[in-house]
C-alpha cells in the first residue's frame, strides 16, 4: 500500500559522490551534474528534471519524471521565490498521472497564485468512514480523477492577501472492488461524481522561500461552497484552516510547526471528505486511511539544513497527531492518532536553498516513504 520512492534519492546521492570519478566527457556524468548542480545566478530562473522509481502493491513498479521551476518576478532577488512543480508517472499496471503545484508571487507580492492540479488514473484505497475504521484490507476504487484548485489572491497590506478560490473535482470511470474477506458499503460518490466549489481565502504570508522556510509565518482560512447550481452533484460546504510557523535555531537549524483542519457540512462524496494522512501531514498514514466530515491535525518538525559537517546533506525529525469525526463536537482523545518519523535531505538547489527530501513516517499501520522536492510544510 505504500509508495517506496527510495531509489531516486540513492541514485542522486550516489551520483553526487561518484561523478567526479567518471570521465570528464562522460554523457552520464554531464547528465548527473546538470541534475545536482545549481549554476544559475541569483535571481535567474532555475529548472531541474529528474527520474523517480517507486513500487506499491496496487500499482506494481512506477516510473516517473519530476521537474521544478524556480523564479522571482522580474528576476529581482528582493521578490519572493516562486515555484512550479510537476510530476508525471506511469505504472506497469497501466495507471498514469500528471500533478502540478504552484505558488507564484507577482512583483512586490501584488498578486499571489496558490494552487494545484491533478489528473490521474490511479487506485484509491477505501477503509471506510469514521475515526474507528478497521485495519482490514481496503476496498479498491479504480477511477479517473481530475482536480483543479486555485486561489487568486491580491495583496491588501504587506503580507496579507485576499481573493476568490475555485475547486473543481471529478471522479469518473469508477470501478469499486471489494476485498475478498469482507464487505464495505459503497460510499457516496463511489460511482463517480463531479463537484464545483466557489469561495474565498484570507492569507497571511511572510515567507520568502516557500519550499524551505527559514523564518516566517503562514496562515490561511478559506470557505468553499459546492452546490448543484454551480454544476455540482452534491450540496455541501466547508472551512479549511492552515497555520504554519517557522523559528530558526542557530544558523542552519529550523523548528517548524503546523495546525491543519478541514470542517465540512452537508452531503459529501467520499473523496472530498477530510482525509488523514499523505505526504504533507500525518506522514506514515495512507491519505484517507481515516476520513470524515471534520479533521484537526498538528505536527512539529526539527530540521538540520544542512548538517554542520556537510554542505549538501541534512535531516529532519517530526511528530504529529490528528483526529477525525463527523462534527467538531465529536473530537475525542480516544480517537487521536499519532505519527512520527525522520527524513534525509539533499541540497538540490544550493543558490535557492532547496532540498530534495526523503521521509519515512511510522504509524500503527507501519511505515510510509515519501520523496518530494521541498519541505512537507
Amino acid at each position: 500500500m505504500i509508495l517506496q520512492k527510495l531509489l531516486p534519492v540513492l541514485f542522486i546521492c550516489f551520483s553526487a559522490v561518484t561523478s567526479p570519478l567518471l570521465a570528464q566527457d562522460s554523457w552520464f556524468r554531464r547528465t548527473i551534474q546538470k541534475a545536482i548542480t545549481d549554476t544559475t545566478a541569483p535571481g535567474k530562473p532555475s529548472f531541474r528534471i529528474y527520474p523517480t522509481l517507486a513500487y506499491s502493491p496496487e500499482t506494481s513498479v512506477e516510473f516517473g519524471l519530476s521537474s521544478l521551476l524556480l523564479f522571482q518576478a522580474k528576476n529581482d532577488t528582493l521578490n519572493r521565490l516562486s515555484e512550479v512543480q510537476a510530476f508525471s508517472f506511469v505504472t506497469l499496471e497501466g495507471q498514469y498521472g500528471i500533478w502540478l503545484d504552484n505558488a507564484i508571487y507577482g512583483n512586490h507580492d501584488n498578486w499571489f497564485f496558490l494552487g494545484r492540479t491533478r489528473f490521474q488514473r490511479f487506485p484509491l484505497l477505501y477503509y471506510g468512514i469514521g475515526p474507528e475504521t478497521p485495519g482490514k484490507d481496503p476496498a479498491l476504487i479504480d477511477a479517473n480523477y481530475l482536480l483543479f484548485r486555485q486561489r487568486v489572491l491580491k495583496k491588501i497590506v504587506p503580507d496579507f492577501f485576499i481573493g476568490p478560490e475555485i475547486d473543481y473535482q471529478q471522479l469518473y470511470n469508477t470501478n469499486f472492488e471489494q476485498p475478498k474477506d469482507h464487505f464495505y458499503e459503497k460510499p457516496t460518490g463511489s460511482d463517480g461524481t463531479l463537484n464545483v466549489g466557489l469561495g474565498g481565502a484570507l492569507v497571511f504570508d511572510n515567507r520568502h522561500n516557500v519550499l524551505n522556510v527559514r523564518k516566517g509565518f503562514f496562515g490561511e482560512i478559506s470557505f468553499l461552497k459546492y452546490h448543484p447550481g454551480l454544476g455540482s452533484d452534491y450540496n455541501f460546504h466547508g472551512v479549511n484552516l492552515d497555520v504554519r510557523s517557522y523559528h530558526p535555531s542557530g544558523s542552519r537549524n529550523v523548528l517548524a510547526w503546523q495546525v491543519y483542519g478541514n470542517f465540512f457540512r452537508g452531503n459529501i462524496p467520499f473523496n472530498q471528505l477530510a482525509l488523514m494522512g499523505g505526504e504533507m501531514i500525518m506522514r506514515g498514514y495512507y491519505s484517507g486511511r481515516y476520513r470524515d466530515k471534520s479533521m484537526l491535525a498538528a505536527q512539529v518538525e526539527h530540521r538540520w539544513l544542512p548538517f554542520g559537517f556537510s554542505k549538501r546533506f541534512g535531516a529532519v525529525a517530526f511528530a504529529g497527531a490528528a483526529v477525525v469525526a463527523p462534527r467538531i463536537a465529536d473530537f475525542t482523545t480516544r480517537h487521536l492518532r499519532t505519527s512520527g518519523g525522520v527524513g534525509l535531505r539533499y541540497l538540490l538547489f544550493p543558490k535557492k536553498d532547496i532540498y530534495l527530501r526523503l521521509d519515512v513516517g511510522f504509524t500503527e499501520d507501519g511505515p510510509g516513504f515519501y520523496l518530494f522536492t521541498g519541505e512537507a510544510f
